[in-house]
Order: C-alpha cells, then structure tokens, then sequence
C-alpha cells in the first residue's frame, strides 16, 4: 500500500503540471477546487493580480446546514452552486476549472456540475 506522503506528493506534482498550462485572467479567473476527507474548498483566483475573488467551502454555515444526511458529493454540489450565486453577484461568469491534481470524477465533478448549475461557464 502507498504511503500517505507518497499519494500527496504525486498529486501535488499533477497540480503543478496543470499549473503550467491554467493560468486565471481578469477576463476569465481560475476556479481552484481542493479536496480533503471529509470537506471541499472551492475558490475564484485572478492569477494576474493573485487575488481570491469569491470562496465557498462545505465548512460554512450555509452549507453546513443544508448538508445534514446528505453524502460528501451532494454536500460539494451545493458548495458548487453557492460559488458560482457568489461569481455571478461578484461579475464573474466564465471561468477556468482547475481540479488540483485531483481525478474529475466523485467530489470534483460534483462541485463543478453545481457550478455550471448555477450559471458559471466552464
């Protein structure tokens, strides 16, 4: 079996190999996803300036209250949508996806599904 640092080291090298190809514009900012065991973190990055734009994550309150009974992958589509409600109220529409080393697939496809959902382009 792996170690723990092995797995964390080969997906943060992923990462940075998407990295040099996703690069987050004022016209088009990077919408980051990270994934830990038990929440997701999903933010809004202008690279050119380097500054956050909007966030939303599974710990907040919104979230957090919806999210009783419901599986990690329904929790990361709510997050999803809360983000893309808060891109759209910040001017944001389009967007580029970057999944942080992670496979698109379970809780990174769900996020992102709820972000299309609310109106964000990816």
């Amino acid at each position: 079996m792996p170690r723990l640092v092995d797995l964390r080291a080969r997906r943060i090298m992923r990462h940075l190999r998407v990295r040099k190809r996703v690069r987050g514009t004022p016209g088009r900012p990077r919408l980051s996803v990270f994934r830990s065991l038990k929440q997701i973190y999903a933010q809004v990055i202008d690279d050119t300036t380097g500054r956050t734009l909007v966030a939303a994550s599974s710990r907040e309150s919104e979230v957090a209250a919806q999210k009783n009974g419901k599986t990690k992958s329904q929790a990361a589509h709510l997050v999803g949508t809360l983000l893309a409600q808060r891109a759209r109220t910040a001017g944001v529409s389009r967007v580029v996806f970057d999944r942080g080393g992670f496979k698109y697939h379970g809780r990174v496809k769900a996020l992102a599904e709820g972000a299309r959902e609310g109106g964000l382009e990816l």
